[in-house]
């Protein structure tokens, strides 16, 4: 069946804010600006700075929500479905996970590669499957477990690749690489975590993304923002790349800001981006499907990657490539694809059917790339969104 163009764009949408969220990021923290005092330029390293700025663009949701309610009313049959009453505080602790693995991801971000940023988000299936199992108490198909342990490898394969170009590139030390990679790694446990609690306390109320996403902002934003002023008098010595060597000094991103405008470029980009980028998702998911998501968002790290390969960010690598490919087979195999390759073949249809009955509703906790998939029903369009993403990250 072909897809209409409204399709066609939805997916190009979600596609492009996509990558534009992770390349942004990075390109805010490629740039060298001097801050307050008169000190040299020195790199744009405000992880905590970026994440309200995140969490701002998931709060606009919210407002698009709100609008998207005031057109339906005007139609003589309102179509969206608003939802169940709720206590708004059922979503501050995925919230605080939330602000927690973005803001850690932010961070690895000033570490490693854009590319290894993406890829290593996907370990978010591991400690997903794993977690669901232990608290939800779900039974994982036998193509998840083994999707788990080849997205096991995959991840292996990514870090062995960043292991080998941090002896050879000068842009990030080894030590920064691997400290990377293993923030990004455990951001993901936090973020399984959320995506645990959502399907445990949120999902079951009926709330519709757009308000669900946009209330998770809206906690994340004003939380964080607090936290920004006892950040700014909490020592850290080194591990801060600012002149006073605390958690993060708003103040000098500021300044930094006003130094080279493009920044602020960069983090309206990412504001921007994570707001359409949700929305794009959620109207995939309901218009064509959680599969055609799933496919876009695999496509999303691709696309980052020779992006940053085009514009020198980083050196080529074949260890990324088979390390992204090992992590696209087993993302498929744990979300289910291989079904209807096995049943177009004779021998094999029978297997394929005989293992999607055994699975029968299960849902599926999928991967992200940027921030985190959740659990939610649209009980009234019978549309079942079990990947929704919430930043991410980015």
């Amino acid at each position: 069946m072909a897809w209409t163009k409204y399709q066609l764009f939805l997916a190009g949408l979600m596609l492009t804010t996509g990558s534009i969220n992770t390349l942004s990021a990075k390109w805010a923290d490629m740039f060298n600006a001097k801050g307050c005092q008169e000190e040299p330029e020195r790199p744009f390293s405000h992880p905590f700075l970026q994440a309200v700025g995140m969490f701002l663009g998931e709060f606009c949701c919210l407002a698009a929500f709100y609008i998207l309610i005031c057109h339906d009313k005007r139609r003589p049959e309102p179509r969206v479905n608003r939802g169940q009453s709720f206590n708004p505080f059922l979503f501050f602790p995925p919230a605080m996970c939330d602000m927690m693995a973005t803001s850690i991801m932010y961070v690895a971000l000033n570490m490693t590669s854009a590319s290894s940023f993406q890829m290593l988000r996907g370990a978010v299936i591991i400690f997903t499957g794993l977690l669901s199992v232990a608290f939800l108490g779900r039974r994982l198909a036998p193509n998840q477990w083994i999707g788990i342990f080849i997205t096991i490898l995959g991840l292996v394969i990514v870090g062995l690749a960043d292991f080998i170009s941090g002896n050879k590139d000068s842009s990030h030390k080894l030590s920064d690489v691997i400290t990377g990679d293993l923030l990004i790694i455990m951001a993901q446990i936090i973020v399984s975590v959320q995506m645990v609690l959502e399907e445990k306390f949120v999902y079951t109320h009926d709330v519709h993304p757009l308000r669900a996403v946009g209330t998770e902002g809206f906690f994340g934003f004003f939380v964080l923002s607090l936290l920004l002023i006892p950040m700014y008098f909490i020592p850290v010595g080194n591990f801060a790349n600012n002149p006073r060597h605390v958690l993060e000094d708003a103040l000098d991103a500021f300044c930094q800001i006003g130094h080279q405008p493009l920044i602020l470029l960069a983090l309206l980009g990412n504001t921007v981006s994570i707001a359409f980028f949700n929305f794009a998702g959620i109207s995939v998911t309901k218009e064509i499907s959680a599969t055609t998501r799933m496919v876009l968002d695999s496509l999303r790290t691709l696309v980052i990657w020779v992006v940053s390969l085009a514009l020198g960010w980083e050196h080529f690598h074949g260890l990324q490539v088979l390390g992204f490919l090992v992590l696209l087979v087993g993302t498929a195999l744990y979300n289910g694809l291989h079904r209807p390759l096995l049943a177009r073949i004779p021998c094999c249809a029978r297997f394929a059917n005989e293992e999607e009955g055994g699975s029968g509703e299960r849902e599926r906790l999928l991967n992200d790339g940027q921030r985190h998939w959740c659990q939610f029903t649209l009980k009234k369009s019978g549309v079942h969104i079990s990947d929704l993403n919430w930043y991410t990250m980015l």
